[in-house]
């Protein structure tokens, strides 16, 4: 059903694009304006008709603005149903006139606490109380009543009321109802989460660094998937509100097909990991684990190491760089003798003739522009199960080589250290139990997602092949047992890089000094199931 506007009531903290709105309600639509304090200044300074909410409410603002919009004569003008003769004889009564169309933002309260500094009492001042209870009010009566609480849906809304000659739709008014409602959640979330901090840091600082009692999450959609990881599960991609980091959410996608549910897992592990290193750098991703990571000076001999270091696995994988994709990386990755086969692409940037290049390869290969590669994943890492969530901060653990404790006979050299290096920042990525085997920087072989920890050397080290000996093994937990180490010396390993902290360290210890391995314990263990 159409509903006229007549009469508007203006609040706003926000207030731009205000006065070209209320211009045109007032010019085009002759439509009674009526604001509160900073907003009726701002249209009145603009030489637009607006009377102050006190000649509505017969009543004063009070207490330093605290009250203003708290009176019946607000509510029941916002409340009131129109084709209901007893609400219609009330107002009436009472002399109250009908208000067909709020338009309200609130206190800025998420602005104010972001800023560093800001006191206990300034965020208070900043919880709007009269602006929620109007935007609820108008809300709930969308039926005669439009609520508009976002700027950007000034000019929307002003092309419907010019279609419908100064009257709005059913459907519109449904709509601004939801993003009213979903606005004041947003709002009170915000809000509970800031006392939760304040509760816990009273409580224990230490506690309220990453958690709180109540854990209040909302994410926003992107868009529909065609469906889940099988074709039988429906799925969507949701978003962080206002998110601005480097991330998969935010990439920018430059060429190719719709992303998969499997490719958005698949793209967020592999820039995850990529983003580990400060040399040029490639990871390839295949079914959520890396079968292929290399550093060099050169981007493009990265990819080349990256793909060789298990080319059946890479067929038809995720490919994610730390730097700006150049035309001679790009043509190695085209290259027609190589014959390969990539569902996605995600850097920083392409460079003009490497974009070129990548979107005449294929056309439904996905290129993702994610911007510069600044720090490590952010926010709190959630798992769901059946009736509940798990909750955890996020396994950006700053390793320290300098912490490392050579626990062998012999250490490692140089060149072994830097490969360990490499083969530990590698593992921590991989589905536990995690084998990588490294020659320099780069994979050759990778175990994953094994139920025993030997099952997972002996298939890195049949994914090496040849490539085994001579290579240096990380493991993302400690040795059970020694017979990790004789399968690893029997391929030829001559370093390994581990956790520590079994009871049976003294075991592998001894195994590793029998065969000459050397062997270093980081103290961190690094799962990811």
């Amino acid at each position: 059903m159409l509903r006229p506007i007549r009469r508007a009531l203006l609040s706003v903290s926000d207030k731009t694009g205000l006065v070209d709105f209320a211009r045109e309600l007032h010019s085009r639509f002759g439509i009674e304006l009526i604001a509160t304090g900073g907003t009726r200044k701002t249209l009145a300074a603009a030489g637009l008709p607006v009377r102050d909410i006190s000649e509505l409410t017969k009543f004063p603002e009070i207490l330093d603005g605290r009250v203003k919009t708290l009176h019946p004569a607000i509510y029941a003008g916002l409340l009131a149903k129109r084709d209901h003769p007893e609400h219609q004889q009330t107002l009436a009564q009472y002399g109250l006139p009908e208000i067909d169309l709020v338009v309200c933002n609130l206190y800025p309260f998420e602005q104010t606490i972001a800023q560093p500094g800001t006191s206990e009492a300034e965020a208070i001042e900043n919880i709007d109380i009269g602006g929620p209870g109007m935007v609820r009010a108008a809300a709930k009566n969308y039926a005669s009543v439009t609520i508009v609480t976002d700027p950007s849906d000034y000019q929307p809304l002003l092309q419907v009321m010019r279609e419908y000659q100064g009257a709005v739709t059913a459907a519109w008014r449904r709509q601004l109802a939801r993003k009213a409602f979903a606005g004041i959640c947003r709002y009170d979330t915000a809000i509970a989460d800031y006392f939760d901090r304040l509760v816990a840091e009273a409580a224990s600082p230490a506690s309220a660094a990453w958690g709180a009692a109540t854990l209040r999450s909302e994410f926003e959609k992107r868009q529909d998937l065609r469906y889940g990881e099988n074709p039988h599960q429906q799925a969507a991609f949701y978003v962080e509100p206002g998110l601005c980091r480097p991330c998969v959410a935010t990439a920018e996608q430059l060429h190719g097909k719709e992303l998969s549910y499997n490719n958005i897992l698949d793209l967020d592990s592999a820039l995850n990991l990529v983003r580990e290193f400060t040399r040029p750098a490639c990871v390839i991703v295949k079914h959520n684990n890396p079968c292929g990571a290399a550093t060099h000076a050169k981007l493009a001999e990265a990819f080349q190491r990256a793909w060789e270091g298990d080319p059946l696995s890479a067929f038809g994988g995720i490919i994610a760089f730390n730097k700006p994709v150049d035309r001679e990386t790009a043509d190695a990755i085209i290259d027609p003798k190589a014959k390969r086969f990539v569902e996605c692409l995600i850097a920083p940037d392409y460079d003009a003739p490497a974009l070129n290049a990548l979107t005449q390869w294929k056309e439904n290969v996905r290129l993702l522009k994610t911007g510069e590669l600044t720090g490590f994943p952010q926010g709190l890492d959630y798992r769901r199960v059946d009736g509940g969530l798990l909750v955890q901060t996020r396994d950006v653990h700053a390793d320290n080589p300098a912490t490392w404790k050579c626990v062998t006979q012999r250490s490692p050299s140089e060149a072994e250290r830097q490969a360990l290096h490499f083969a530990w920042l590698v593992c921590k990525h991989v589905k536990s139990n995690a084998i990588v085997l490294a020659h320099d920087t780069q994979v050759v072989g990778v175990g994953a997602g094994q139920m025993s920890r030997v099952m997972a050397v002996e298939i890195a080290v049949k994914k090496a092949g040849p490539r085994a000996a001579g290579s240096v093994l990380a493991s993302d937990a400690f040795f059970p047992f020694p017979d990790n180490v004789e399968a690893a010396a029997a391929a030829g390993v001559t370093a390994i890089i581990q956790p520590g902290g079994s009871v049976k360290d003294h075991d592998s210890i001894t195994a590793c000094n029998h065969h000459g391995i050397a062997m270093l314990f980081t103290g961190t263990r690094h799962f990811r199931h």
